[in-house]
Protein backbone atom coordinates (compact mmCIF):
# COMPACT_ATOMS: atom_id res chain seq x y z
CA UNK A 1 0.00 0.00 0.00
CA UNK A 2 0.77 3.15 -0.59
CA UNK A 3 2.04 6.13 2.17
CA UNK A 4 -1.62 7.54 2.07
CA UNK A 5 -3.32 11.00 1.89
CA UNK A 6 -1.55 14.17 2.63
CA UNK A 7 -3.47 14.60 6.21
CA UNK A 8 -2.51 10.53 6.88
CA UNK A 9 0.86 11.70 6.16
CA UNK A 10 1.12 14.75 8.26
CA UNK A 11 -0.74 12.34 11.20
CA UNK A 12 2.38 10.52 11.53
CA UNK A 13 5.13 12.89 11.96
CA UNK A 14 5.68 14.44 15.57
CA UNK A 15 4.39 17.42 16.60
CA UNK A 16 6.01 20.14 17.66
CA UNK A 17 4.99 22.44 21.41
CA UNK A 18 6.18 24.78 23.23
CA UNK A 19 4.65 27.89 25.37
CA UNK A 20 6.08 29.93 23.23
CA UNK A 21 4.64 28.56 19.80
CA UNK A 22 1.68 30.76 19.68
CA UNK A 23 0.83 29.52 16.28
CA UNK A 24 1.49 26.23 13.95
CA UNK A 25 0.43 24.49 11.06
CA UNK A 26 -2.12 22.50 13.53
CA UNK A 27 -5.11 25.03 12.50
CA UNK A 28 -4.04 25.39 8.89
CA UNK A 29 -3.09 29.00 9.67
CA UNK A 30 -1.10 30.88 6.83
CA UNK A 31 1.88 30.59 8.49
CA UNK A 32 3.52 30.01 12.11
CA UNK A 33 4.27 32.14 15.28
CA UNK A 34 6.91 32.29 17.60
CA UNK A 35 6.56 34.64 20.60
CA UNK A 36 10.87 35.97 21.61
CA UNK A 37 9.11 38.41 24.19
CA UNK A 38 6.28 39.45 25.46
CA UNK A 39 6.10 42.53 23.07
CA UNK A 40 7.23 40.73 20.26
CA UNK A 41 6.87 37.70 17.99
CA UNK A 42 8.20 36.04 14.90
CA UNK A 43 5.60 35.13 11.88
CA UNK A 44 7.69 32.87 9.39
CA UNK A 45 6.00 31.75 6.35
CA UNK A 46 7.16 30.21 3.29
CA UNK A 47 5.95 29.35 -0.55
CA UNK A 48 6.67 29.41 -4.25
CA UNK A 49 5.47 27.81 -7.17
CA UNK A 50 6.01 27.46 -10.86
CA UNK A 51 5.02 30.17 -13.60
CA UNK A 52 1.27 31.10 -14.05
CA UNK A 53 1.96 33.96 -16.54
CA UNK A 54 4.98 34.08 -19.51
CA UNK A 55 6.28 37.43 -18.55
CA UNK A 56 9.59 36.29 -15.63
CA UNK A 57 9.57 39.70 -14.28
CA UNK A 58 5.49 40.06 -13.44
CA UNK A 59 6.37 36.10 -12.35
CA UNK A 60 8.67 37.28 -10.13
CA UNK A 61 6.05 39.89 -8.85
CA UNK A 62 3.41 37.78 -8.15
CA UNK A 63 5.26 34.77 -6.42
CA UNK A 64 7.09 37.33 -4.17
CA UNK A 65 3.60 38.72 -3.38
CA UNK A 66 1.86 35.61 -2.83
CA UNK A 67 4.76 34.74 0.14
CA UNK A 68 5.16 37.83 1.49
CA UNK A 69 0.63 37.69 1.93
CA UNK A 70 0.95 35.26 4.71
CA UNK A 71 2.48 37.39 6.83
CA UNK A 72 -0.30 40.58 6.19
CA UNK A 73 -3.01 37.84 6.75
CA UNK A 74 -1.73 37.15 10.21
CA UNK A 75 -1.33 41.02 11.16
CA UNK A 76 2.73 41.03 10.96
CA UNK A 77 5.47 42.98 9.00
CA UNK A 78 7.69 41.62 6.75
CA UNK A 79 11.22 42.00 7.77
CA UNK A 80 13.37 39.80 6.22
CA UNK A 81 13.35 37.44 2.98
CA UNK A 82 15.19 35.09 1.33
CA UNK A 83 14.19 33.61 -2.36
CA UNK A 84 13.88 29.96 -2.68
CA UNK A 85 14.66 29.28 -6.52
CA UNK A 86 14.63 26.35 -8.68
CA UNK A 87 16.01 26.97 -12.31
CA UNK A 88 17.45 25.07 -15.48
CA UNK A 89 20.58 27.10 -15.52
CA UNK A 90 22.73 24.69 -18.17
CA UNK A 91 19.27 24.76 -20.80
CA UNK A 92 17.75 28.59 -20.19
CA UNK A 93 18.63 32.29 -20.63
CA UNK A 94 20.01 32.78 -17.21
CA UNK A 95 18.46 36.73 -18.55
CA UNK A 96 14.80 34.95 -17.67
CA UNK A 97 16.22 34.48 -13.84
CA UNK A 98 17.45 37.46 -13.71
CA UNK A 99 13.97 38.81 -14.89
CA UNK A 100 12.11 37.15 -12.23
CA UNK A 101 14.83 37.44 -9.58
CA UNK A 102 14.23 41.79 -10.60
CA UNK A 103 10.17 41.24 -10.43
CA UNK A 104 10.43 39.51 -6.80
CA UNK A 105 12.95 42.32 -5.52
CA UNK A 106 10.60 45.29 -6.73
CA UNK A 107 8.06 43.62 -4.94
CA UNK A 108 10.09 43.24 -1.31
CA UNK A 109 11.69 46.73 -1.19
CA UNK A 110 7.82 47.94 -1.73
CA UNK A 111 7.11 45.93 0.96
CA UNK A 112 9.71 47.50 2.82
CA UNK A 113 11.65 44.26 4.07
CA UNK A 114 15.15 42.77 3.28
CA UNK A 115 16.65 40.18 1.01
CA UNK A 116 19.27 38.51 2.81
CA UNK A 117 19.54 35.62 1.15
CA UNK A 118 18.75 32.35 -0.71
CA UNK A 119 18.89 28.77 -2.21
CA UNK A 120 19.12 27.79 -5.74
CA UNK A 121 19.01 24.25 -7.44
CA UNK A 122 19.12 23.11 -10.86
CA UNK A 123 15.48 21.59 -11.87
CA UNK A 124 13.96 21.33 -15.68
CA UNK A 125 11.14 23.66 -14.82
CA UNK A 126 11.80 27.16 -13.05
CA UNK A 127 10.12 27.92 -9.60
CA UNK A 128 10.46 30.69 -7.52
CA UNK A 129 9.02 31.76 -4.04
CA UNK A 130 10.13 33.74 -0.71
CA UNK A 131 10.69 32.39 2.69
CA UNK A 132 9.28 35.75 5.12
CA UNK A 133 9.92 36.33 8.48
CA UNK A 134 7.89 39.43 9.74
CA UNK A 135 7.15 40.46 13.60
CA UNK A 136 4.17 41.10 15.46
CA UNK A 137 2.98 41.83 18.89
CA UNK A 138 1.80 38.63 20.61
CA UNK A 139 -1.51 40.01 21.54
CA UNK A 140 -2.81 41.26 18.04
CA UNK A 141 -1.97 37.95 15.79
CA UNK A 142 -4.97 37.42 13.61
CA UNK A 143 -5.41 34.25 13.05
CA UNK A 144 -8.08 31.44 11.41
CA UNK A 145 -9.45 30.87 14.76
CA UNK A 146 -11.76 33.73 16.16
CA UNK A 147 -15.07 34.11 13.68
CA UNK A 148 -18.00 34.55 15.80
CA UNK A 149 -21.81 34.16 14.82
CA UNK A 150 -23.04 37.60 13.54
CA UNK A 151 -19.17 38.55 11.91
CA UNK A 152 -19.53 39.74 8.43
CA UNK A 153 -17.01 38.21 6.09
CA UNK A 154 -15.13 41.05 3.74
CA UNK A 155 -12.85 39.97 0.73
CA UNK A 156 -10.42 42.52 -0.79
CA UNK A 157 -9.81 40.83 -4.19
CA UNK A 158 -12.25 39.43 -6.98
CA UNK A 159 -11.82 35.62 -7.49
CA UNK A 160 -10.66 33.95 -10.99
CA UNK A 161 -6.72 34.56 -11.45
CA UNK A 162 -6.66 30.51 -11.54
CA UNK A 163 -9.30 30.27 -14.54
CA UNK A 164 -7.84 33.81 -16.26
CA UNK A 165 -4.50 32.24 -16.01
CA UNK A 166 -5.33 28.97 -17.07
CA UNK A 167 -6.72 30.25 -19.70
CA UNK A 168 -3.49 32.55 -21.08
CA UNK A 169 -1.59 29.38 -21.14
CA UNK A 170 -4.21 27.29 -23.21
CA UNK A 171 -4.25 30.50 -25.62
CA UNK A 172 -7.66 31.33 -25.24
CA UNK A 173 -7.32 34.16 -22.93
CA UNK A 174 -4.72 37.44 -24.34
CA UNK A 175 -2.21 38.98 -22.25
CA UNK A 176 -4.47 42.12 -22.47
CA UNK A 177 -7.30 40.93 -21.55
CA UNK A 178 -5.58 39.42 -18.62
CA UNK A 179 -4.60 42.68 -17.37
CA UNK A 180 -6.71 43.65 -14.39
CA UNK A 181 -5.85 39.66 -13.20
CA UNK A 182 -2.26 40.36 -13.42
CA UNK A 183 -3.12 43.81 -11.44
CA UNK A 184 -4.55 41.68 -8.82
CA UNK A 185 -1.87 39.20 -8.41
CA UNK A 186 1.11 42.37 -7.91
CA UNK A 187 -0.79 43.92 -5.69
CA UNK A 188 0.59 43.33 -2.50
CA UNK A 189 -1.83 43.21 0.69
CA UNK A 190 0.08 45.53 2.60
CA UNK A 191 -2.82 48.29 2.78
CA UNK A 192 -5.73 45.75 3.42
CA UNK A 193 -3.74 44.15 6.40
CA UNK A 194 -3.12 48.04 7.73
CA UNK A 195 -6.89 48.43 7.54
CA UNK A 196 -7.83 45.21 9.15
CA UNK A 197 -5.24 46.14 11.75
CA UNK A 198 -6.53 49.73 12.47
CA UNK A 199 -9.97 48.91 12.64
CA UNK A 200 -9.64 45.24 14.44
CA UNK A 201 -11.11 41.91 13.13
CA UNK A 202 -11.80 38.60 14.76
CA UNK A 203 -10.11 36.67 12.24
CA UNK A 204 -8.56 36.50 8.51
CA UNK A 205 -7.00 34.45 5.95
CA UNK A 206 -5.50 35.08 2.27
CA UNK A 207 -7.48 33.35 -0.43
CA UNK A 208 -4.47 31.18 -2.32
CA UNK A 209 -4.61 27.59 -3.33
CA UNK A 210 -7.20 26.53 -1.74
CA UNK A 211 -9.64 28.66 -3.17
CA UNK A 212 -12.71 30.73 -1.54
CA UNK A 213 -14.31 28.49 -0.28
CA UNK A 214 -11.80 26.42 0.61
CA UNK A 215 -10.22 28.69 2.92
CA UNK A 216 -13.42 29.92 4.37
CA UNK A 217 -13.88 26.41 5.13
CA UNK A 218 -10.45 26.68 7.47
CA UNK A 219 -12.20 29.80 9.12
CA UNK A 220 -15.13 27.89 10.04
CA UNK A 221 -13.24 24.68 11.20
CA UNK A 222 -10.88 26.33 13.20
CA UNK A 223 -13.18 28.52 14.93
CA UNK A 224 -16.41 26.33 15.33
CA UNK A 225 -18.99 28.24 13.50
CA UNK A 226 -20.43 27.91 9.62
CA UNK A 227 -20.54 30.62 7.02
CA UNK A 228 -23.47 32.00 4.61
CA UNK A 229 -22.14 33.13 1.06
CA UNK A 230 -24.66 35.23 -1.09
CA UNK A 231 -22.92 34.13 -4.87
CA UNK A 232 -24.28 37.77 -6.40
CA UNK A 233 -22.07 39.60 -3.66
CA UNK A 234 -18.89 37.77 -4.38
CA UNK A 235 -16.46 39.67 -6.72
CA UNK A 236 -15.47 38.03 -9.65
CA UNK A 237 -12.79 38.94 -12.71
CA UNK A 238 -14.25 40.25 -16.20
CA UNK A 239 -13.81 37.05 -18.32
CA UNK A 240 -13.52 34.80 -15.86
CA UNK A 241 -17.05 33.25 -15.68
CA UNK A 242 -16.59 32.76 -19.95
CA UNK A 243 -13.86 31.08 -19.43
CA UNK A 244 -15.73 29.00 -16.53
CA UNK A 245 -18.50 27.95 -18.92
CA UNK A 246 -16.07 26.94 -21.48
CA UNK A 247 -15.07 24.49 -19.11
CA UNK A 248 -11.47 26.32 -18.99
CA UNK A 249 -10.65 25.72 -14.99
CA UNK A 250 -7.61 24.85 -13.64
CA UNK A 251 -7.44 21.00 -12.04
CA UNK A 252 -7.28 22.55 -8.47
CA UNK A 253 -10.50 23.90 -8.65
CA UNK A 254 -12.07 20.25 -9.26
CA UNK A 255 -9.54 18.99 -6.47
CA UNK A 256 -11.28 21.96 -4.35
CA UNK A 257 -14.68 20.87 -5.33
CA UNK A 258 -14.00 17.27 -4.01
CA UNK A 259 -12.71 18.25 -0.60
CA UNK A 260 -15.52 20.24 0.11
CA UNK A 261 -17.92 17.88 -0.59
CA UNK A 262 -20.17 17.27 2.02
CA UNK A 263 -18.96 20.77 3.27
CA UNK A 264 -20.73 22.88 1.62
CA UNK A 265 -24.19 23.17 0.38
CA UNK A 266 -25.64 25.10 -2.07
CA UNK A 267 -28.61 26.63 -2.31
CA UNK A 268 -30.80 28.09 -5.47
CA UNK A 269 -29.86 27.96 -8.84
CA UNK A 270 -25.87 27.50 -8.78
CA UNK A 271 -24.46 26.16 -11.84
CA UNK A 272 -21.62 24.68 -11.91
CA UNK A 273 -19.24 27.80 -13.32
CA UNK A 274 -19.94 29.33 -9.91
CA UNK A 275 -19.12 26.36 -8.12
CA UNK A 276 -15.89 26.30 -10.04
CA UNK A 277 -15.11 29.82 -9.68
CA UNK A 278 -15.46 29.74 -5.76
CA UNK A 279 -13.21 26.82 -5.62
CA UNK A 280 -10.58 28.44 -8.07
CA UNK A 281 -7.34 28.30 -6.51
CA UNK A 282 -6.04 32.00 -6.43
CA UNK A 283 -2.76 33.00 -6.80
CA UNK A 284 -1.80 36.54 -4.45
CA UNK A 285 -5.62 36.36 -3.91
CA UNK A 286 -7.41 39.24 -1.72
CA UNK A 287 -7.25 38.51 2.57
CA UNK A 288 -10.87 37.05 4.10
CA UNK A 289 -11.48 38.65 6.88
CA UNK A 290 -14.83 38.14 9.63
CA UNK A 291 -15.01 41.71 11.48
CA UNK A 292 -17.67 42.51 13.68
CA UNK A 293 -20.82 44.06 12.10
CA UNK A 294 -20.64 46.77 14.07
CA UNK A 295 -17.22 47.80 12.98
CA UNK A 296 -17.87 46.97 9.23
CA UNK A 297 -18.91 50.29 8.33
CA UNK A 298 -15.11 51.74 9.97
CA UNK A 299 -13.63 48.72 7.93
CA UNK A 300 -15.33 49.72 4.36
CA UNK A 301 -14.03 53.63 4.70
CA UNK A 302 -10.62 52.59 5.86
CA UNK A 303 -10.39 50.28 2.66
CA UNK A 304 -11.88 52.63 0.78
CA UNK A 305 -9.31 55.44 1.82
CA UNK A 306 -6.60 52.86 1.13
CA UNK A 307 -7.85 52.28 -2.43
CA UNK A 308 -9.02 48.98 -1.33
CA UNK A 309 -12.23 47.73 -3.41
CA UNK A 310 -13.54 45.53 -0.94
CA UNK A 311 -17.03 43.19 -0.58
CA UNK A 312 -18.86 42.15 1.61
CA UNK A 313 -19.26 38.42 1.04
CA UNK A 314 -21.22 36.94 3.60
CA UNK A 315 -21.55 36.40 6.96
CA UNK A 316 -20.80 33.81 9.63
CA UNK A 317 -23.47 31.41 10.68
CA UNK A 318 -24.29 29.15 14.01
CA UNK A 319 -24.09 26.08 12.17
CA UNK A 320 -20.41 24.75 12.69
CA UNK A 321 -18.44 23.26 9.78
CA UNK A 322 -20.66 24.34 7.19
CA UNK A 323 -20.92 26.46 4.57
CA UNK A 324 -24.21 27.87 2.85
CA UNK A 325 -23.98 29.20 -0.69
CA UNK A 326 -27.30 31.07 -1.98
CA UNK A 327 -28.11 32.01 -5.38
CA UNK A 328 -29.31 34.81 -6.63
Amino acid sequence: MGPGTLTEILATLPTFQHPDLLISGSKLDDAGVYRLTPELALVQTVDFFTPMVDDPYVFGQVAAANALSDVYAMGGKPLTVMNIIAFPTCSMDLGILRDILAGGADKILEAGALLVGGHTIEDNEPKYGLSVTGIVHPDKVIANEGARPGDVMVLTKPLGVGIITTGLKGGLYSPEAAGPAVESMVTLNARAAEAMIEVGVHAATDVTGFGFLGHAYEVCAASGVGLEVTLSQVPVLEGAWDLARMGVVPGGAKRNRQYLAGKVRWEGDIPEEAQDILCDPQTSGGLLMAVPAERLGKLSATLDRKGILAAVVGQVSDEPGVIVVKGG
